[in-house]
C-alpha cells in the first residue's frame, strides 16, 4: 500500500465558527489523541504518522465505505460501529450540513481526518466514487429473522444465490423504497456487508436488515409457520398480482440470473409468479425484477396521491 502524501499530518488548526454556514457547531474536527494513545485504544493511527499504513488496514470484518449517501446513512445510524472517518475539509462542510438538517443536534461519532481526494483514491481504490468521504465501518448485527416475521408482518425479500455486490445493493435501495422489512441471503454463495455493495444500496443498508441465514429452505418453511404466504419469482403463466396478497404478510423470492430458483427452493414455495414482460426478451436483470416485483407486491398497500 502506497505511503500517504506526507501533509497528511497529526495536527489541527484552532477551530473557527462557521458563521458563513450558519451551522450550530466548529467546522474543524477536534485535535486527534497522541499515536500511543491511539494504539492502546486499538484504533487506526493517524495518517501522517509512521505507523499510518495501519490507518487503510482492514481486519475482524471492518471495511471502507464510501460515498456521500451511505456515509450520511451510516453516520445517522446508532447502530453502525464507525471507527475512522477519512473527509475532504469541502465535504467535511457540504457533509455537516447536510446532517444537520436530518438531526440538527449531530455531532462527529469520533474525529474526522482531513485529507485530499488522493488519499481517499488510495483506500478505496481508483473505481470507487468516493466523493470525498470515506469510513471504516464494522459490518452491521443484524436481528434475528423471526424476530422480524412476528413482530413487524411487513412484505420479506429472499435471494437464492444472488452474488452480485452491486446488484444486492440495487435490490435494498428499491426494499427501503416499498418498505420490505428485511432481505434474507444463504450464508454461502452471497457477498459479505463492502463499500461495493453499500455505495450501491445508496443509504438503503443502514435501513434494511440484510441477514444471512445457513439454509434459506429451512428459513422458508420458518417463515410459513410464523403466517408468511412464500410467492417464487420466475416465468410462469401465472402472473404476479399484488392485489391477492392485500392483508397478507407475504415473501418474494428471487433466485440467480440464469439458474433462477433451486430445485429446494422451489419446492418451498406456496406459489410460483412472473411479471407480464414483451416476448422480445425473455428476463430481466435480478435488481430490476425485485423492483418490479415489489412495487406489484405492495401497489395495494399504497394510498392513492
Amino acid at each position: 500500500m502506497p505511503k500517504p502524501p506526507s501533509s497528511f499530518k497529526n495536527t489541527r488548526a484552532r477551530p473557527k465558527k462557521n458563521k458563513k454556514a450558519g451551522l450550530p457547531f466548529s467546522s474543524a474536527p477536534r485535535a486527534l489523541p497522541l499515536i500511543k494513545d491511539r494504539k492502546a485504544k486499538g484504533e487506526p493511527f493517524a495518517p501522517g504518522t509512521k505507523a499510518d499504513r495501519s490507518a487503510f488496514k482492514t481486519e475482524n470484518g471492518t471495511y471502507w465505505l464510501y460515498g456521500l449517501h451511505p456515509a450520511e446513512a451510516a453516520l445517522l445510524n446508532p447502530h453502525r460501529k464507525i471507527r475512522h472517518i477519512l473527509v475532504t475539509a469541502e465535504t467535511e462542510l457540504q457533509l455537516l450540513k447536510r446532517l444537520s438538517e436530518r438531526e440538527p443536534d449531530f455531532r462527529w461519532p469520533i474525529p474526522p481526518e482531513i485529507t485530499q481526494k488522493e488519499t481517499l483514491t488510495k483506500v478505496c481504490g481508483e473505481e470507487a466514487v468516493h466523493q470525498g468521504v470515506v469510513l471504516l465501518v464494522s459490518p452491521l448485527s443484524p436481528p434475528d429473522i423471526l424476530d422480524i416475521a412476528e413482530q413487524q408482518r411487513t412484505p420479506l425479500l429472499v435471494l437464492d444465490q444472488v452474488t452480485d455486490p452491486r446488484n444486492i445493493g440495487a435490490i435494498l435501495r428499491s426494499a427501503a423504497a416499498f418498505g420490505v422489512g428485511a432481505v434474507i441471503m444463504q450464508t454461502r454463495h452471497a457477498p459479505a456487508e463492502s463499500g461495493v455493495l453499500a455505495k450501491a444500496a445508496s443509504g438503503a443498508l443502514e435501513k434494511v436488515p440484510l441477514l444471512q441465514v445457513v439454509n434459506l429452505s429451512r428459513a422458508l418453511e420458518s417463515l410459513k409457520k410464523a403466517g408468511y404466504w412464500v410467492v417464487g419469482m420466475e416465468v410462469s403463466e401465472n402472473i404476479l398480482n399484488g392485489e391477492a396478497y392485500h392483508g397478507k404478510p407475504t415473501v418474494l423470492v428471487l433466485g440467480a440470473e440464469g439458474s433462477g430458483l433451486r430445485r429446494l427452493v422451489r419446492e418451498h414455495c406456496d406459489e410460483l409468479a412472473g411479471l407480464k414482460i414483451h416476448n422480445q426478451i425473455e428476463s430481466l436483470n435480478v435488481s430490476n425484477a425485485a423492483a418490479i416485483g415489489l412495487y406489484e407486491l405492495t401497489r395495494s398497500t399504497r394510498t392513492p396521491s
